[in-house]
């Protein structure tokens, strides 16, 4: 009997300690492409906390959209799943209507003011109150880039883009954006775009001079001007419920590794930026400075025709943003 005893205790330790060695198995999702700089950072990441955890947090990254993306992602995070979704501030938008305006139009000079902006008591609150909608953010820092006018025509004043159908994501802010900047917004799938812009079903398009590099529209636009009008940023999203799941100090190690991947994101971001704007002059782009206070005023109604946003939400967060440019 006491054999059997003994037997079953030593079954039910080994039993227990396989659970506690089990990993905790997380799946990470991204609309970005696999060569992209984001996605490899965040592959970076991934394998720091495995090694750091000794393989007791195993985060495995899919990229071009393999799992669901967009709206999709966020809800595998407030349903619960083993999940982190990688998504711009639009989609948080969803749940606390106040983080779309926090990605809407011709906000940021740098992209030091952005982080500096995600480090305030306004994002903090915007935070605790999607934390109570079953999202937790993890980081909001990472960016790809400033997104600018591509075409093939200068486009110094709103006067330059009037009339251009300029493609853009299925977005009514990024519609309401150009539309306000004087535009014809056009939605197209991105796969369609380089065809569209070849065969004169669009002007051009809007995005980052890496997106432009990288997927060699600068064979059919040849002009990027300068306008500003948005930050590409994302925030890295996960249910609370998986967080709890990891001890105290498997969430020091994947927060400080996310943090550290963001900084490097940003300062790599910086070097592109610099090195394909090389790339691009080689291939015969030109670059041209835009009136941003012109945009700028134009764009400033957009926040308003957005009912769920908090009403005088430009102004907080330009009254945020001038006490950053004034601290430095």
């Amino acid at each position: 009997m006491i054999k059997s005893i003994r037997v079953f205790l030593a079954a039910l330790l080994i039993s227990v300690q396989a659970i506690a060695d089990d990993p905790i198995k997380i799946n990470l999702s991204l609309v970005f492409t696999e060569n992209e700089l984001l996605t490899q950072e965040l592959i970076k990441v991934a394998d720091k906390i495995r090694e750091r955890s000794e393989g007791s947090v195993d985060i495995k990254v899919f990229p071009g959209g393999q799992l669901p993306v967009y709206k999709d992602n966020l809800e595998q995070v407030v349903n619960g799943a083993d999940w982190i979704a990688v998504e711009d501030l639009t989609y948080a938008g969803d749940y606390v209507p106040d983080f779309a305006a926090l990605a809407g139009p011709m906000l940021y000079n740098s992209y030091d003011e952005y982080v500096a902006m995600m480090d305030t008591d306004l994002v903090a609150d915007l935070t605790a109150q999607l934390e109570e909608k079953g999202i937790k953010i993890l980081n909001a820092d990472y960016m790809f880039g400033f997104r600018h006018m591509i075409t093939n025509k200068d486009i110094k004043s709103p006067a330059d883009l009037e009339g251009l159908k300029i493609r853009v994501p299925k977005s009514q802010l990024f519609i309401s954006t150009l539309q306000a900047m004087g535009a014809s917004p056009t939605a197209l799938p991105f796969p369609e775009t380089y065809a569209g812009v070849q065969q004169g079903v669009v002007d051009g398009l809007e995005g980052s001079i890496l997106t432009m590099y990288g997927t060699k529209i600068y064979e059919v636009a040849k002009v990027m001007s300068l306008t500003k009008h948005f930050l590409g940023t994302v925030g890295i999203y996960i249910s609370p419920k998986v967080w709890d799941k990891l001890s105290a100090e498997q969430q020091q190690i994947v927060m400080e590794e996310i943090e550290a991947g963001a900084e490097s994101n940003n300062a790599n971001l910086v070097k592109l930026d610099e090195e394909y704007i090389g790339k691009l002059e080689e291939q015969g782009v030109t670059f041209v400075e835009s009136d941003t206070a012109a945009f700028n005023e134009l764009t400033a109604p957009v926040y308003g025709e957005f009912p769920d946003w908090s009403e005088g939400i430009h102004g907080t967060i330009m009254q945020e943003l001038e006490k950053i440019r004034a601290s430095n």
